[in-house]
């Protein structure tokens, strides 16, 4: 924490944060100005934008990411915060109790798992493989459990961020093909599969399905941080 405090106070970390902040503000135009259409995403927009500033001043990826290091602490608070959506439905999580746990499990192991299986027949580097199975959790725990078995964190980001993306984008339409009209099963898919991104959408399709969605979020992050490690402790 005071690491990223002393590099947001530096002249860097204040042009950088600033930069970003100002990017996503310009993503939300956009995406308003094109009526929420998936392909002007903020966070795509926002990526963009943020990258040709860096392509612009010659700023590596590195140095970007030691002088908005604020911005990545954060992640952790702001996952703690989506708890609220949680207790606002609680009875109605309650109400479903071990299916909704069954179905965040299925969801969380199917994912990633189909993810490697992938890699495994195109014969991607083994720390890929390892990588790409964190990459349905938030991008913080998806960094330190990618680590710890052998994958590779910086990569694990890249992996969580497409997921998410792109799980936000073609969620409609999934639904739509696969008449998934049900709020709660489309809470509980954009947050185990989509993570923070999904739970984004979620929120805008209201309170019920943000609830599911963070449900999701939070116990196939918890799950998979705790299973992957254990997992490949006892089998690799």
């Amino acid at each position: 924490m005071i690491e990223a405090l002393n590099h947001a106070f530096s002249l860097r970390g204040l042009f950088w944060i600033s930069v970003s902040i100002v990017s996503y503000i310009a993503a939300l135009w956009v995406n308003r100005l094109c009526k929420g259409h998936p392909a002007a995403h903020p966070i795509v927009t926002t990526a963009l934008l943020v990258s040709l500033g860096l392509y612009l001043t010659h700023t590596s990826v590195t140095a970007y990411q030691h002088a908005a290091s604020l911005l990545y602490w954060l992640l952790g608070p702001i996952t703690v915060a989506l708890a609220l959506p949680i207790y606002r439905q609680w009875q109605k999580l309650k109400h479903y109790g071990w299916r909704l746990l069954v179905s965040i499990a299925f969801g969380g192991v199917l994912a990633p798992i189909g993810a490697w299986l992938t890699l495994f027949v195109l014969d991607a580097p083994r720390a890929m493989q390892f990588t790409i199975l964190a990459k349905s959790i938030t991008t913080p725990l998806a960094m330190e459990t990618s680590a710890q078995i052998g994958g590779i964190p910086a990569l694990a980001a890249v992996f969580v961020i497409v997921t998410g993306v792109v799980g936000a984008i073609i969620a409609t339409s999934m639904f739509s093909l696969f008449n998934v009209t049900n709020r709660q099963a489309q809470g509980i898919a954009l947050g185990t599969v989509a993570h923070a991104v999904g739970t984004a959408k979620a929120i805008q399709m209201g309170e019920d399905v943000a609830a599911m969605a963070t449900l999701g979020l939070c116990v196939n992050g918890i799950f998979t941080a705790v299973a992957l490690p254990i997992v490949f402790g006892l089998f690799v």
